[in-house]
């Protein structure tokens, strides 16, 4: 049966996954959500026996189902091998009281890579299946890691071109850097004087402005995207949600059945809407928390009903939560509404125009699974030292946020349920932040020195993302006012 995308904002715009994945975002500015959200066709038991490419063939074609067998596993092979630098794709790792599941093992340490590796698969094959002349302009703002994970995968890649904006004071040394020296003939990074918000809006402007897409149309150019935004980037995070699930059987940690809780570090609502999808398909999970660093809009939606982006901005150690307007929240909302498009128009309307919007009591009782908690800087750092001196284990900032939310729930619930924290980024991404934090003695040295003691107290061997960078020449330097970023994508395209 073939699954139907429709917009969040407007009932009447469907597509099939293909042309979703293609347009990336809804004609009126909405997100595309599938009809409903489909169940797994094989047991718990089974997914046991099952390697990550086989449960990501299992958990996407029920999503993306007008991919053929044989282009659905060829993305999937060209994605998950061996660019990732352990030989489990996202090894589930017990320290302490929680299960870490390390989902930085890519080319470009973050767990971006996990979708990020297959975009370029899926959206080649859905130009390719619906006969697309234009070349692809991938349009994306990254508050971080999506920026070089998406570089890193269309880098090169026939028929596309690939289009960055960053935050340009808001993103660690090392992010940057990997950006910023991103080879490929196809690829523009552009830092802004702004923050992610401010880059994450002016890409949506671009989307949504018709007379640009009439004029790129007619010189050879359609956009897409590679932020979660794209159903193409969410669907495969769904996947090791249900590994994680299928390993914590395997380590008995779990019997078949039996609950357990995910701890996600969220900024842009993408990663913990995953794993809701993925018990949306049955796969038992009780409580979702949500983990938010100074920049609480989350949190403060959770305990209150209202979601207001009207506050403070906090430039933290966690960049990429340093976001106030949670674009895959939008995707919850719906669902929530009642698959209402009128109704959720509504609200994005008055988040755009008033800066705030807030639900219904009816739809708040549906958030029930859903537990907020944010970890302030100090926190963060305390969890870091903390966990580094009781197990010698090394965690980035935005793992340590999430680690620190866990804490405040545990605290407040005493669940004894299993917990998975999605362990985001690695350590290596975020040095200083994380030497600091162990020995502020460490702050006296160079980023590159620090990675080399990151290295001898962790017992972890740098990772290829990091020494290829040590020397590399910067390839990108343009930095524009956010006002002026469409045209330095008219001047890239030409137009």
């Amino acid at each position: 049966m073939s699954l139907i995308y429709r917009s969040t904002r407007n009932g009447e715009e469907t597509a099939s996954a293909s042309e979703a994945i293609l347009k990336g975002l809804t004609s009126d500015g909405g997100l595309f959500v599938p009809d409903c959200i489909p169940k797994l066709a094989v047991s718990l038991e089974d997914l046991t026996k099952m390697s990550y490419q086989e449960i990501a063939y299992t958990v996407m074609k029920e999503f993306l189902t007008d991919f053929t067998e044989e282009e659905l596993k060829n993305c999937i092979q060209n994605a998950y091998d061996s660019k990732f630098d352990t030989e489990e794709i996202a090894p589930l790792v017990k320290v302490g009281n929680a299960y870490y599941l390390e989902l930085f093992h890519g080319s470009t340490i973050a767990f971006k890579d996990m979708a990020l590796s297959i975009l370029p698969h899926l959206l080649v094959t859905s130009a390719r299946k619906n006969h697309v002349e234009n070349e692809i302009v991938i349009l994306t703002a990254t508050s971080g890691d999506t920026g070089k994970a998406a570089l890193a995968g269309f880098a090169d890649v026939p028929g596309t071109k690939i289009i960055v904006f960053y935050p340009k004071s808001g993103v660690s040394p090392i992010q940057e850097k990997q950006m910023i020296t991103q080879k490929g003939e196809n690829t523009y990074v552009i830092g802004i004087k702004g923050n992610f918000d401010d880059a994450q809006t002016g890409v949506k402007k671009m989307f949504s402005n018709k007379e640009l897409k009439e004029i790129m149309n007619s010189k050879g150019y359609q956009f897409s995207s590679a932020n979660s935004i794209n159903i193409g980037r969410l669907v495969p995070q769904v996947v090791y949600y249900v590994k994680a699930y299928a390993e914590m059987m395997k380590n008995g940690a779990l019997k078949a059945g039996e609950p357990m809780n995910v701890v996600v570090p969220t900024g842009n609502f993408g990663n913990i809407l995953a794993a809701f999808y993925a018990k949306q398909m049955g796969i038992p999970i009780g409580k979702f928390i949500c983990a938010s660093n100074e920049n609480k809009v989350l949190f403060d939606f959770f305990q209150t009903g209202e979601y207001n982006r009207k506050r403070e901005f906090f430039v933290t150690s966690s960049p990429s939560m340093d976001i106030l307007i949670s674009s895959n929240l939008e995707r919850l909302i719906y669902r929530i509404a009642g698959n209402d498009p009128v109704q959720c128009a509504a609200f994005m309307n008055a988040l755009t125009q008033e800066g705030t919007y807030t639900i219904t009591e009816e739809m708040k009782a549906q958030l029930s699974e859903f537990f907020g908690a944010y970890a302030t800087e100090e926190e963060t750092a305390a969890k870091i030292k903390a966990v580094y001196e009781a197990e010698k284990y090394v965690m980035d900032t935005h793992t340590a946020v999430a680690a620190a939310a866990y804490d405040k729930y545990m605290a407040e619930s005493n669940d004894k349920t299993p917990a998975v924290i999605a362990s985001t980024a690695s350590p290596y991404k975020f040095t200083r932040s994380v030497m600091d934090a162990i020995d502020p003695a460490y702050d006296a040295k160079t980023d590159f020195e620090l990675v080399d003691e990151l290295c001898k107290i962790s017992k972890v061997c740098v990772p290829n993302a990091i020494e290829e960078i040590r020397t590399a020449p910067v390839l990108h330097d343009t930095v524009c006012e956010t006002e002026a970023m469409e045209t330095e994508v008219r001047k890239i395209l030409g137009l």
